[in-house]
């Protein structure tokens, strides 16, 4: 695992280093393949995240405002949102959309391009297939993770207050109150921090199983399997070691360890 990992930063490393240097393609082509990455991972996922949005954060709101009623603390449903919509299921939810529509994309399509040989023919116009191929989908996967998981939180907190007010009565002024008063500058640099590095993580294990492809086409949907699964693992387990250390950190502010 720690070789895989290994190569995983190299190539992210060489990617970003050819895209620099490499201008035979031009930053207009590579800005094109950019916008077109973005167009799929994020716009075309806008529907089925809204969907997922308000529908995990209705649960979230009907369930915290039933229990935080019988225990008389309403005050408190600002920080168990943020704690569990913004910080933990938001990055998580968009991080396995994404892996489940755009990154079994880019790594049959990386595959398919192998198979049919047309990296070879870049490499023989002077082009570097990792600033022409690697690079721009790193980019515009970023883009869109950060993108589709702001748009997530919003939808998850307004969509499902909107939906929760069915069967719950709560004023939306101390509704946005509590958000507010619950959110902290802390919020925003895990926000990044989780959204930056989950789109990287998915989109370099992505491009990295698709250029093990060799020859045959039969190989494409094994490294298609291979590339969701490695990204589930690694996502996971990054956004599980940010969360521990945030509240690892909080222990230590406490004073009880």
């Amino acid at each position: 695992q720690f070789n895989y990992a290994a190569e995983l930063l190299k190539m992210t490393y060489v990617s970003f280093r050819a895209a620099l240097l490499d201008q035979a393609q031009g930053f207009r082509t590579v800005f094109g393949v950019v916008s077109a990455q973005i167009y799929f991972t994020g716009w075309q996922a806008l529907g089925l995240i809204s969907a997922l949005a308000v529908a995990i954060g209705s649960v979230v709101i009907i369930q915290s405002s039933a229990q935080l009623t019988l225990l008389g603390g309403w005050e408190a449903i600002g920080n168990v949102l943020v704690v569990v919509v913004v910080r933990e299921l938001a990055p998580l939810m968009v991080a396995l959309v994404v892996i489940a529509r755009s990154g079994t994309a880019v790594a049959s399509e990386i595959g398919n391009m192998r198979v049919n040989r047309e990296i070879e023919a870049l490499e023989s116009m002077g082009i570097d297939p990792l600033s022409y191929i690697v690079f721009p989908r790193l980019v515009g996967g970023v883009i869109s993770v950060i993108c589709l998981t702001f748009y997530f939180n919003v939808a998850a907190l307004l969509g499902g207050y909107a939906v929760a007010q069915f069967l719950n009565d709560m004023p939306f002024s101390f509704y946005l109150e509590a958000l507010s008063q619950a959110l902290a500058k802390e919020d925003v640099w895990i926000f990044l921090l989780k959204n930056i590095f989950s789109g990287m993580i998915i989109f370099t294990i992505c491009c990295y199983q698709g250029f093990q492809v060799k020859k045959a086409s039969f190989e494409v949907p094994v490294v298609t399997i291979k590339a969701v699964v490695n990204s589930i693992i690694y996502v996971v387990i990054f956004n599980v070691l940010i969360t521990a250390l945030v509240y690892l950190k909080e222990i230590i502010k406490l004073g009880l360890i």
